[in-house]
């Protein structure tokens, strides 16, 4: 018999739901409200505005620029086609800029170099000019007379002293791209080919939703185009890496979502064997409704991985008609709101507890799985929702003859527990069980890297590595900020930072570095080079006797002593500056600021040793502070299994008293160690993402304990709820076990694990099991 009450609830679920799909529409009036950013996922570590400017600032390259190499046996050829390319890229509208050749303005570049001249020497070059100035005027007298010393863009009318030769001739060396002067494309040398450098930057960054892949696909065209001239094209970009994690994200959304539907579908069907109860998806698609609407309304927007985990979520949203339905078994004739009526209680129970499992996960630092968390509350509200007040009048009037063999199965498993009893006893089993558990875990490792977020094909791995060993050209995260009360402190404090870095450049633990000081020198280093060139006239004899005139000499040296003090505001100006123009953050609360990037870094430990002692220096690693953020999360993680748990009980006191509420919380507890154990045993380490994925198993584990205590139908009927609620939600969280993304993977299968143990030990929840009892109809 239905209640009047029962016959209005579906009514007001239709105008919740209503209301819900209305603010969906709107949420999504502009488009999918999604985000595919990594650096949203992760947990913040409070950086000032200065150092988040500066990480950006040393992001965006990585954001927005492809490097691609062409090559080919014969030089011309690889040059035609990356000018090919070149022209094709620049005229698709995808990219701001397009460089396959080096345009270099060669004015700009004279002038740069005569107006720098006492800015822009190296250190070696002014300590020689200070100290030994009769050495300085002899090789400039051998440069002069040896017509092989090489190319110099100044020529020696204008530039007698060779100042110009020496600062060219001192710029920081590129890796091994060199510039092919015909062309003036860039080109290195290896593996017998020729590989021209081709350099497009986007007109948006890698975390556009519709950009990366735009990019990937008009690479992949290239790739065929090139192919068939013979042209092998390598690719490396951030972009590319974001093309493939959306890729990576639909699909498994769609073989997650797709496979756990199918599975459930058709378990649904071969349990029940009507096409009514198949209804039961409903709230599934109800809870996802619900879970992106609030993940939008919370945060702006919703992050493609919270789907491809809250795609999971199907696997337990569809518990809640399964508790009502199994009673099938045990109720004859099965009605939709008496079954309903019976179970809710044990239905609500679960709701509370599987939210406070989830609802933990929102106080890590961690805002995916704060998003994750609020996606799957928010989802199982909806679901149960639907499930109590919908459903039951969907499904009115079905009657449901389930399958036998499902109940056979459970009494079977009951059985052979009793048999199992009656040989080992239950302290037995456990100092087994415990004996497991401590040889796992000593054999468990844990393992915590950012790097575990990206499931990156080998391809694109194998390309950066080939472009980074071809070209020499190796950006590494990590960087130096420098700050100062003003620029000549600042170049200071680089120069000392510079000493320590050189030092690892010569015992070849990093690559090299672009720094400030390496562009223009100090104010107080300039006013020596002023100095030492007024001295000059009494060493310059043998440039009289190769017959430089004196006149000349005397001109020149007025100018380079009326040449103005340049600051690092005027250094940048000119084309030798384009290297150095991002490292120089300008003015800040404080005074001045700059960076010191990095090149091939092999060791990042030994950064954090150069900082020490200079004052007004700082490194900056995210990748390495994620980490340790992750290790230290992990007891984080830990603590709020065992509040959560607390809380539970807590919760559970009333219905089952102290005793009961402490056996049901035990048992998902003990399931979550055999999981930890189980890891070990099969040498897969722990991770930040076990601990969460064991930590919603705790939640939902629960679930089975409560069906298991109350017994409603019997012990065999409880476990075959338990069952048909394991397997529905193993088919989501196990399918994300084989996922290609090292994280999801490890989530995936520390919540199998943890399922198929709390399954096993959920009859221990039981007051007492009786394996062959009879199932009475219940009243």
């Amino acid at each position: 018999m239905t209640l009047p009450s029962e016959r209005r609830l579906p009514w007001l679920f239709l105008i919740l739901l209503l209301a819900v799909l209305a603010l969906a529409g709107w949420q999504w009036r502009d488009g999918a409200p999604l985000s595919a950013n990594l650096m949203e996922l992760v947990p913040g570590t409070a950086p000032d505005a200065l150092e988040l400017r500066a990480e950006k600032r040393i992001q965006e390259p990585l954001n927005r620029e492809m490097l691609v190499l062409a090559g080919h046996k014969d030089r011309p050829q690889a040059i035609a086609m990356a000018q090919k390319l070149g022209e094709q890229w620049q005229a698709s509208g995808l990219f701001e800029k397009v460089q396959w050749n080096l345009q270099a303005d060669l004015p700009a570049l004279r002038t740069q170099l005569l107006q720098g001249r006492l800015s822009m020497l190296s250190a070696m070059d002014r300590q020689q000019l200070i100290e030994h100035p009769d050495a300085f005027i002899q090789q400039r007298v051998q440069a002069l007379f040896d017509p092989f010393t090489g190319f110099s863009l100044v020529p020696s009318q204008d530039d007698w002293l060779g100042l110009t030769g020496r600062i060219q001739n001192s710029q920081p060396q590129h890796g091994a791209v060199q510039l092919d002067i015909g062309s003036g494309a860039l080109v290195a040398d290896a593996d017998g080919k020729s590989w021209v450098l081709l350099r497009a930057k986007t007109t948006g960054n890698a975390f556009d939703m519709s950009l990366p892949l735009q990019v990937a696909d008009l690479l992949e065209r290239s790739r065929k185009e090139a192919a068939q001239a013979d042209v092998q094209l390598l690719a490396a970009s951030g972009l590319l890496y974001a093309a493939n994690g959306q890729q990576q994200a639909t699909r498994e959304m769609t073989w997650v979502g797709g496979g756990a539907t199918v599975g459930i579908l058709l378990l649904l069907l071969l349990a029940f064997r009507r096409w009514r109860v198949l209804l039961a998806f409903v709230p599934v698609l109800v809870g996802m409704l619900f879970g992106a609407v609030a993940c939008v309304a919370l945060f702006g927007h919703m992050h493609v991985m919270t789907l491809v985990l809250g795609s999971s979520l199907i696997g337990v949203a569809v518990d809640y008609p399964l508790h009502y339905l199994s009673k099938s078994w045990s109720l004859k004739p099965w009605n939709s709101w008496p079954a309903l009526r019976l179970t809710l209680p044990g239905l609500t129970l679960s709701l509370i507890t599987s939210c406070i499992g989830y609802l933990a996960l929102a106080w890590t630092p961690f805002p995916a799985l704060t998003q994750i968390a609020v996606f799957s509350a928010a989802g199982l509200l909806g679901a149960y929702l639907s499930a109590v007040c919908l459903l039951p009048a969907l499904l009115k009037g079905v009657n449901l003859r389930p399958a036998h063999w499902p109940l056979r199965i459970c009494e079977c498993l009951l059985n052979l527990r009793e048999a199992l009893l009656k040989h080992v006893s239950t302290p037995v089993l456990l100092a087994l069980l415990i004996a497991f558990c401590v040889g796992g875990l000593l054999q468990l490792e844990s393992k915590n890297d950012i790097r575990q977020w990206i499931g990156a094909p080998q391809q694109l791995t194998d390309e950066a590595q080939a472009i980074a060993r071809i070209t020499g050209y190796q950006p590494t995260s990590q960087f130096f900020l420098v700050r100062a009360a003003n620029q000549q402190e600042l170049l200071e404090r680089q120069t000392a930072l510079s000493e320590r870095l050189d030092q690892l450049v010569n015992l070849e633990k990093l690559q090299g570095y672009l720094s400030l000081n390496q562009l223009v020198s100090q104010p107080s280093e300039q006013r020596k080079v002023r100095e030492a060139l007024s001295k000059l006239p009494q060493f310059w004899q043998p440039l009289l006797d190769l017959g430089v005139p004196a006149e000349a000499l005397q001109a020149e040296l007025a100018t380079l002593l009326a040449l103005p003090a340049e600051d690092i505001d005027a250094s940048l100006v000119g084309p030798l500056a384009e290297p150095y123009r991002t490292l120089w953050l300008g003015p800040t609360d404080e005074g001045v600021a700059a960076m010191v990037s990095l090149q091939g870094l092999n060791n990042p430990s030994l950064l954090r040793i150069q900082a020490l002692d200079l004052p007004g220096v700082e490194l900056v690693d995210r990748l390495g502070e994620l980490n340790s953020v992750f290790a230290a999360t992990q007891i984080s993680a830990a603590q709020l299994k065992l509040a959560s748990c607390v809380l539970i009980v807590l919760v559970l006191i009333l219905p089952f008293g102290f005793g009961g509420a402490l056996r049901i919380v035990s048992l998902p507890l003990l399931a979550a160690l055999c999981s930890l154990a189980s890891l070990g045993w099969m040498g897969q380490p722990l991770t930040l993402f076990s601990l969460f994925g064991l930590l919603l198993v705790t939640a939902i584990s629960v679930d089975y304990a409560i069906l298991m205590r109350e017994q409603v139908g019997g012990a065999a009927v409880s476990l075959l709820g338990t069952l048909l609620a394991a397997v529905t939600t193993w088919l989501s969280f196990g399918l994300l076990a084989v996922s290609s993304t090292p994280a999801v993977s490890n989530f995936g299968l520390s919540v199998s694990l943890g399922l198929a143990f709390s399954f096993i030990l959920a009859p221990w929840a039981g007051r007492q099991v009786h394996a062959a009892a009879v199932v009475e109809p219940a009243a």
